[in-house]
């Protein structure tokens, strides 16, 4: 199946991923929208769901802890996501308020395709989450 612009845009509105990520996804799905949507869900996989919680899960006690600037998904050494922490927000509850679906999509992507998951303190020094 050829990869189409449709495609991308498909995936794109049906999981908040952005061009890079959904055309990442869809090249492991042989450029089906609807395999790619199904993979990202973790649809039929419930060992892929209870380790992608335990992520989310890890994700929200760094954040808790405070020291946290931003949370980012990275692929090899590229950037596919970043998502910015205002400590602020809420008493700095940001996993459970402020956007959890940032941080889900993050770390099914992650999850999905082999990449790390990395926390950015504000001093600059950053944490993969295992």
């Amino acid at each position: 199946m050829n990869l189409t612009i449709e495609a991308i845009d498909k995936v794109m509105d049906a999981t908040g991923l952005d061009y890079p990520a959904a055309k990442a996804l869809l090249a492991e799905c042989d450029n089906d929208p609807d395999k790619a949507i199904e993979k990202f869900s973790g649809t039929g996989n419930d060992e892929t769901k209870e380790k992608v919680n335990d992520i989310i899960n890890h994700i929200k006690e760094v954040v808790e802890q405070g020291n946290v600037d931003r949370i980012q998904i990275k692929k090899d050494e590229e950037i596919v996501l970043s998502v910015p922490v205002n400590v602020g927000i809420l008493g700095g509850l940001l996993g459970a308020v402020a956007a959890p679906w940032a941080l889900i999509a993050g770390a099914l992507v992650a999850f999905g395709f082999g990449c790390k998951i990395e926390v950015v303190k504000k001093d600059g020094t950053t944490d993969e989450v295992k």
